[in-house]
């Protein structure tokens, strides 16, 4: 028997690989299907199903690429309804890879057809099971993304995990392993840990969703509290997983075309494509083409993406680091974005070369900052998620998180001076790029973000403990 757990971190997400005596199964795929079908190859095994644990939000399956380069079946767990072929199961219903066995676990609350597969040897004893977003380290899935679909509140969906933790899952072995389908950085829960792997003891121990004395009023109040709005794409990418999708090799041969400058701008113009810059923050700072959107590949890239840029039907053009160009295509169709026109043949070098105009973004040192701070008053904006902002600040920051920057446009001076800061830089490029993008250019960004500040000794707000807010 053998269980890969294939951890992609840009989306946080784990898909994983199962075989034994030459049969094999995967478990919430990435779109990008090679790599599992190497795989099987490699080991001389055929896979003869792919197991989806819900209809993801926060990214593409590969579910139906696989089964049409494989032949294997698609299942889905009670109450999923498909515009493709796939098996719905049973609740309790086996499944047979090779000696081991793979049964349906139906445990709805993140959704209603959201299912928990558990693993037994060939000696019928409990190995593992794959939570999907029912059950992760330290967390649960939250109960709100399913709401419209199914017509319950948010409450009535955490009142159905609440039984569904309680009634399949504790009652299973403490030495049973948990493999869930996200781990710390997913939007698909709020306090989710940074490992990827654990068991049923740990998490009885540990997770506060799972404590033995909890009611079911005292649940759902834990679970539902302090929710945030999901990013924009989600649901988009829940119909797509739903209905199917175009083939990623038609994505990435559009995706990859070489434009050159003249080509570029003239398709920039003709179909209103976002121009997407993803080289590294520093570089978009020195110089930029007007107007484009940076959202760095070396960050939280396709999250990002599907937060700030929201409509996956939205034409996108690319200047990229060289090379980079399959990758980014790529990582954007993961999130359902597959309307990339092409990427900028030459890159910046071949932009200015045209002699074209370039912008810039003006940035500050904190050493100069901190003496800005101690002769003025200063206008700083923290964009930073809340939690990070109320933990340790600068007195007197706003508070204008990246997630919703779109919100608070209008808090944004139109003329004086103003600083932005993120914690290292990353996010702080993103929404200067956005803020110039909306004619806003009167911005300087902080180098090095809170990190720095802190380091060069500009005085802070007392630290408060992220767990305890």
């Amino acid at each position: 028997m053998k269980i890969e757990q294939i951890y992609t971190g840009c989306l946080s997400q784990g898909a994983y690989y199962i075989e034994s005596k030459g049969e094999a199964a995967i478990i919430d795929p990435l779109r990008e299907v090679t790599p599992y079908i190497e795989k099987a190859s490699k080991n001389n095994a055929f896979i003869k199903y792919i197991f989806e644990t819900h209809f993801h939000a926060d990214f593409v399956s590969g579910h139906v690429t696989l089964a049409k380069e494989t032949g294997a079946t698609i299942v889905y767990g009670p109450e999923a309804k498909t515009s493709f072929d796939s098996l719905i199961a049973k609740d309790q219903q086996e499944f047979k890879i090779g000696d081991i066995t793979l049964t349906v676990l139906h445990t709805p609350g993140h959704t209603m057809e959201s299912t928990t597969y558990l693993l037994r040897d060939e000696n019928q004893k409990d190995i593992a099971i794959f939570s999907g977003d029912t059950l992760f380290l330290g967390d649960v899935g939250r109960p709100d993304l399913a709401q419209k679909a199914a017509d319950l509140t948010q409450e009535d969906l955490a009142g159905i995990l609440f039984e569904s933790l309680r009634k399949k899952i504790m009652p299973l072995a403490d030495d049973v392993l948990v493999y869930p389908a996200h781990g710390a950085g997913s939007a698909c829960g709020k306090n989710l840990s940074k490992e990827t792997v654990g068991t049923i003891g740990e998490q009885k121990k540990t997770n506060y969703a799972l404590r033995a004395d909890m009611t079911k009023e005292e649940f759902i109040k834990e679970v539902t509290d302090g929710l945030l709005p999901p990013p924009q794409y989600f649901p988009l990418n829940v119909k797509m997983n739903k209905e199917g999708y175009e083939d990623i090799k038609s994505v990435l041969e559009t995706g990859t075309r070489p434009l050159s400058p003249e080509d570029f701008e003239v398709t920039a113009n003709e179909t209103g494509a976002i121009i997407l810059d993803v080289r590294h923050q520093d570089e978009f700072a020195k110089g930029h083409i007007p107007q484009s959107i940076f959202i760095g590949i070396d960050g939280g890239f396709a999250p990002w993406v599907g937060a700030l840029v929201g409509d996956v039907q939205q034409p996108i053009l690319l200047v990229t680091p060289e090379g980079r160009e399959e990758e980014t295509v790529t990582r954007l169709a993961r999130v359902g974005f597959d309307n990339t026109l092409g990427y900028l043949k030459g890159g910046i070098e071949a932009w200015k070369g045209k002699g074209k105009e370039l912008d810039a973004i003006a940035g500050i040192e904190t050493s100069e900052l901190k003496t800005k701070m101690e002769a003025n008053d200063l206008q700083i904006f923290d964009v930073r998620k809340s939690g990070e902002y109320l933990s340790e600040h600068i007195p007197n920051a706003h508070n204008t998180p990246l997630d919703f920057i779109n919100e608070h446009m209008a808090e944004f001076p139109e003329n004086e001076p103003f600083f932005i800061h993120c914690a290292g830089g990353y996010r702080s490029m993103i929404a200067a790029s956005i803020l110039k993008s909306r004619g806003i250019h009167n911005l300087i960004d902080v180098k090095g973000g809170f990190a720095k500040i802190k380091e060069n000794g500009i005085k802070v707000s007392e630290y408060v403990c992220p767990s305890t807010l």
